[in-house]
């Protein structure tokens, strides 16, 4: 039943991921391609929790805690030139 699940869950995170590389290539705006990116790298993020319980291995996990810390400064790094035009002051 749990395996089931992990599928289930597994297909339709993987069609959010989709949808959501759609928006960042069609994007009509920066922002909204920002956006589009943070929301893939939690996508990313889900995926690869799922596949290490459907593994049952941590080193998902951990690569999962990685790309989290990536994708926040990536977003706040981004966010920042696009309102200022320089990252660092």
């Amino acid at each position: 039943m749990l395996n089931f699940a992990l599928m289930i869950a597994l297909a339709l995170v993987s069609a959010a991921a989709v949808l959501t590389l759609w928006r960042l290539v069609r994007g009509p705006s920066p922002p909204d391609r920002i956006l589009a990116l943070d929301t893939l790298s939690v996508n990313v993020i889900a995926l690869l929790v799922l596949f290490g319980i459907h593994l049952n291995s941590a080193l998902y996990f951990e690569a999962a805690l990685l790309i989290a810390l990536l994708g926040f400064v990536g977003t706040v790094a981004l966010c920042k030139f696009l309102l200022r035009g320089d990252i660092i002051e």
